[in-house]
C-alpha cells in the first residue's frame, strides 16, 4: 500500500493504457490535451502494453511530430501487464514525485473526452472533499448514453441481473448491476473504468490496482476498497465521454455477445468475489447466485425472444474458471 503524500501539486495526470489500438489511443491523448481546467496543469501518461505491430513506433513518432514532449510521457513496456497493472506503471511513477498530481484520470484508449469533461470531474471532486473517485457519463457512437454507474455485485444483484426477469427485478427494488443511462449526478457504488478520476490522496491511502487481476473487475475491486476506506464514488453526468467499447479487448457487452469469452473474464469475477467477501461462503454464494439467475434467464429466453443469449460455452467455462477456483480446485487452461 502506498503512503499518503503530504503535499500535492495543482495538476491532473491523465493515464491511458494502450494495447493494439494506437490510432484510437492517439485520439484519446489529443482529446485530453484539448482539456483545460482553471488553476490546474494537465499532463498525459501513455502506457503501451507491449502491443503487437508497430504501436510503440507510432507513439514515438507522434511524440516528436505532434510536439508531445512537454506534456506527454511515454511508457513503452516489454510485456502486456493488463489494465490494472498497466495503469500502476504510471501511478507508481507519479507516486515517487515529491509533489504528485492532485488528481488522476484513467482514460481508455478507445474513449474521447468531450469539451469540459475534465473540468466537470475536477470541479465535482473539489466541491466534494469526501469523494475518492468520479466517473463520466459514457456515450457510444450512434447509440447515445449507456450505463456508466453500477451497483456492487452482491448475491442479490448478481441473481437479479443474470435472471433479467421483470417481476424479479421489480420485487428486488430494481437492484440490477447497471443503473440508468440517463442517471443524474449522484453517489454510486462504482463507475465505468473507461473514464474515471481518482483523488491521488485516496489512492495512496488505499493502494493502487490489485496486481492479481489481469483484465476486468480490477476497477470494481479498487472502488470497493476505496469505499471501505471512506472514499465513496460519484457519477458526474456533466462530464461527457465517447467510448468505442471493447476496441482494445476481446470482450464487448453487446456486440458479438455469443462469442466465447476468455478465461480471465471468468477468473476475474472469482477473484473479485473472494477478495471482497467478508464472511466464509459468501464468495461461493455470489457465484451460485449468478449461475442460478443465468439458468432461469436462459431457460425463459426460449419463450422471450430478444433476450440476449449467454456467451458460447458459458456454463462449462463458468464452472471451470469461476466456481472451481473458489472451491479450491486447479484452474487449468486459458480458453
Amino acid at each position: 500500500m502506498q503512503q499518503a503524500t503530504s503535499s500535492y501539486s495543482q495538476s491532473i495526470a491523465v493515464v491511458t493504457v494502450n494495447y493494439g489500438t494506437a490510432d484510437l489511443a492517439a485520439e484519446a491523448v489529443r482529446s485530453a490535451l484539448r482539456q483545460t481546467v482553471d488553476g490546474f496543469d494537465v499532463e498525459i501518461h501513455l502506457v503501451d502494453n507491449a502491443s503487437p505491430g508497430d504501436d510503440a513506433a507510432k507513439f514515438t513518432q507522434l511524440h516528436k511530430a505532434e510536439a508531445w514532449s512537454d506534456r506527454v510521457t511515454l511508457y513503452l513496456e516489454a510485456e502486456n501487464h493488463g489494465f490494472g497493472r498497466g495503469n500502476n506503471v504510471a501511478l507508481n511513477a507519479l507516486a515517487t514525485r515529491e509533489n504528485p498530481p492532485q488528481y488522476v484520470l484513467l482514460l481508455n484508449p478507445d474513449a474521447m473526452m468531450q469539451d469540459g469533461a475534465l473540468a466537470a470531474l475536477v470541479q465535482h471532486l473539489e466541491a466534494t472533499p469526501s469523494a475518492g473517485s468520479a466517473g463520466a457519463q459514457i456515450s457510444k457512437p450512434n447509440v447515445g448514453p449507456v450505463s456508466a454507474a453500477f451497483r456492487f455485485p452482491t448475491a442479490m444483484v448478481e441473481f437479479v441481473s443474470a435472471a433479467n426477469i421483470g417481476p424479479i427485478t421489480r420485487a428486488s427494488g430494481n437492484k440490477t448491476l447497471w443503473m440508468a443511462a440517463d442517471l443524474a449526478t449522484q453517489q454510486v457504488d462504482w463507475v465505468a473504468g473507461a473514464a474515471v478520476m481518482f483523488r491521488m490522496k485516496a489512492l495512496e491511502e488505499t493502494g493502487f490496482f490489485d496486481p492479481d487481476f489481469f483484465l476486468y473487475f480490477e476497477e470494481v475491486e479498487l472502488m470497493w476498497r476505496l469505499t471501505q476506506k471512506g472514499w465513496p464514488c460519484w457519477f458526474v453526468s456533466e462530464a461527457k465521454v465517447i467510448h468505442v467499447e471493447g476496441a482494445a479487448t476481446e470482450v464487448r457487452s453487446e456486440e458479438d455477445v455469443r462469442s466465447r469469452k476468455p478465461a480471465y473474464w471468468y477468473n476475474s469475477r472469482a477473484m473479485y468475489y473472494q477478495k471482497t467477501s467478508k464472511i466464509p461462503g459468501a464468495a461461493l454464494g455470489r457465484a451460485f447466485a449468478r449461475l442460478t439467475g443465468s439458468l432461469i434467464g436462459s431457460t425463459l429466453s426460449f419463450v422471450r425472444p430478444g433476450k440476449a443469449p449467454l456467451p458460447k460455452n458459458f456454463y462449462g467455462d463458468y464452472m471451470r474458471h469461476t466456481v472451481a477456483p473458489i472451491l479450491g480446485f486447479a484452474n487449468r487452461g486459458t480458453k
